[in-house]
């Protein structure tokens, strides 16, 4: 597998890097105020509008201010989420607010961020994002009704009425690529663009074993029966919060019958994959305007399909 690292602090089983993310979240620090203040001049602050777009300067690239610089800002450390440490130990915070009189012209959403942005950036505010979400959706309580006070530098919500905690969830989903040993069984959403293929995705039911959702998704969505599987890597997908789990898996040579979900689904050969490759993602304009365009390179799902590639040419992924 190749070691390098996608956005979203994409990782991959048994790289170096599979165990460190973007920052130290420092739970241990979440407890103490005092800690977390003492942090707050000097921290780098990622700045969101109401629509969890990020402030960026006039090239496009991040803009967080240092603490210092918005401590008359609208909250001040009392209103932003603490996200972590970075690795000389200076902390970065997570700011909700329309700071017009910073030098921030412009707004960037998360997937021009995990295009454009590097990716100690990239995720960064994919994880600002995620908790802005979370909290726009947990004012109230799911019990009682009663209205949630947030504590623990952002991360925790505790009902005013009941008691009850709330914390901040992420919703678990498969990705898989499926071959049939020569083959790969990619498949299609109406609302995608046109020709745009991927591999088959689904999240994890309650009950539910990741090994048993793969082959439960591939079923349903595309009527092939998966005999094995194994896991490859995962990736944050905050969109706005899900962890996508990749597996590559092993199928009966089945004729892919779609229901609801897809539109399409197909088996692919590796020199047909490889002219989608070619393609680009959105195809090109010297294209013969047929065959498939393969999802994002962003996403774990361009991964996948590389990495299948890879094992059917013996070539390393992306040459």
């Amino acid at each position: 597998m190749s070691d390098t690292p996608a956005p979203f602090a994409f990782v991959e089983a048994g790289a170096d890097a599979a165990c460190r993310g973007a920052l130290d979240r420092a739970d241990r620090l979440r407890d103490d105020p005092d800690a977390i203040k003492a942090l707050w001049p000097r921290a780098r602050v990622v700045l969101l509008d109401d629509k969890g777009n990020a402030y960026a300067d006039e090239d496009g690239n991040l803009r967080a201010p240092l603490g210092d610089e918005i401590s008359e800002g609208p909250g001040g450390v009392g209103a932003a989420v603490f996200l972590g440490l970075d690795a000389q130990g200076g902390g970065w915070f997570a700011l909700e607010g329309a700071l017009t009189a910073f030098d921030a012209p412009n707004r960037v959403d998360l997937r021009r961020a995990a295009v454009l942005w590097p990716a100690f950036d990239a995720s960064v505010f994919a994880q600002a994002r995620a908790l802005q979400h979370w909290r726009s959706r947990h004012r109230f309580c799911g019990v009682c009704g009663g209205e949630v006070a947030l504590s623990r530098a952002g991360w925790q919500g505790k009902c005013t009425k009941c008691g009850t905690e709330h914390y901040p969830r992420t919703d678990p989903a498969v990705i898989v690529a499926v071959s049939d040993g020569t083959r790969l069984l990619l498949g299609r959403q109406a609302m995608w663009p046109a020709r745009r293929y991927s591999v088959i995705a689904g999240f994890v039911e309650p009950g539910e074993s990741l090994e048993q959702t793969v082959a439960r998704e591939v079923l349903e969505e595309a009527g092939v029966r998966v005999r094995r599987c194994r896991y490859q890597a995962s990736q944050p997908w905050p969109f706005p919060g899900s962890l996508m789990i990749g597996f590559a898996a092993e199928a009966d040579a089945d004729d892919p019958q779609v229901g609801d979900e897809l539109e399409d689904a197909r088996w692919f050969t590796a020199e047909e994959v490889r002219r989608a490759r070619t393609r680009g993602e959105w195809g090109s304009t010297q294209d013969d305007g047929e065959g498939p365009v393969l999802s994002p390179s962003i996403s774990i799902s361009r991964w996948l399909i590389e990495q299948w590639l890879a094992e059917q040419t013996s070539e390393r992924p992306g040459g």
